[in-house]
């Protein structure tokens, strides 16, 4: 089956979460849990801003996207990941393996592009409300969806194309729960140094240029927020941010410690356990923080769950 070095098996075994750990079905069963949870939340979520009116603006419109991109984001690796610790194959094709790769990149890039410009939809808000409905129309929040999700999607056809083209060597293992552009790397036959040098300026574009937008955005709303003399003006502007600044580091601590660390690629483990922070829990936890924080959307929800009650 080899020629050369090269080996002419197109088939790679994904190994699974933290190969040789004792007990794995019991955390796979619990991340089935929260696979549950997270469709259920984010569903939830998308529906009551899609049937309450009053939900039907700029922000919320942006937090469904938000939540239809943490959906497909969990649903492109934990499926596959419990189908195949259950079955006992481990087996994932080179297209299938491609196209894995593919969506995980475009909505994570997505999401990194949609944060930032959910900050600059808050900045807009607080800081300039009675420019909001000209500056943030519903066209506008639509050009944002849309421009979020095509510029993760180019990124990825990027880098996704150009990873999968270069030859692989020996068996093809890949320590990891799903197929990832790092792990893939790892089998390289050929010199990646300068590929490797590409993927440290992307993750400089796509993480740190949107982490310094949305700290910038938040620096100027904490100064506009400090002015106001309405207390209850205060605290809505303080929960609605802190929401989104919880989600922002929950999601972009994880990716700037897995792209951006010095020799992240040699801790497989670690690296595991920060995408599965990234990849699992935060599409769980990200609907739980803006509902439990937003009384509009429990609002939303009680109603919902009322008139669900008095139909019965």
């Amino acid at each position: 089956m080899e020629t050369g070095n090269e080996t002419l098996n197109t088939d790679f075994i994904l190994l699974g979460l933290f190969p040789g750990m004792r007990n794995v079905s019991i955390l796979v069963s619990i991340i089935l849990l929260i696979y549950t949870i997270a469709i259920t939340g984010n569903v939830t979520l998308i529906l009551l801003i899609w049937i309450d009116l009053h939900l039907h603006t700029s922000m919320y419109f942006l937090l469904s996207q938000l939540s239809l991109i943490d959906l497909a984001f969990i649903s492109s690796t934990v499926p596959k990941m419990v189908v195949n610790f259950f079955s006992g194959n481990r087996k994932i094709s080179f297209i299938g393996c491609g196209t894995q790769i593919f969506f995980t990149l475009t909505l994570g890039i997505a999401e990194c592009i949609l944060l930032t410009l959910m900050a600059y939809d808050r900045y807009v808000a607080i800081c300039h409300p009675l420019k909001y409905p000209i500056i943030i129309s519903h066209r506008v929040s639509q050009q944002m969806a849309i421009g979020s999700w095509l510029g993760g999607a180019l990124a990825s056809l990027v880098h996704t194309s150009y990873s999968m083209h270069f030859p692989l060597c020996g068996p093809r293992n890949l320590h990891h729960f799903f197929c990832e552009v790092k792990a893939i790397l790892k089998l390289s036959c050929e010199d990646i140094s300068a590929y490797e040098k590409g993927v440290v300026v992307t993750s400089i574009v796509v993480v740190l240029l949107p982490v310094s937008l949305i700290l910038t955005s938040y620096t100027l709303i904490i100064l506009e927020v400090l002015r106001m003399n309405s207390p209850e003006g205060k605290n809505k502007a303080l929960a609605t941010c802190s929401s989104h600044l919880t989600v922002v580091t929950f999601y972009y601590g994880p990716a700037m410690l897995i792209y951006m660390r010095p020799g992240s690629s040699n801790t497989p483990i670690l690296n595991q356990a920060l995408f599965v922070f990234d990849t699992i829990l935060t599409p769980m936890l990200n609907p739980l923080i803006y509902s439990l924080r937003n009384k509009e959307v429990l609002g939303a929800l009680r109603k919902v769950l009322r008139k669900c009650l008095l139909s019965k």
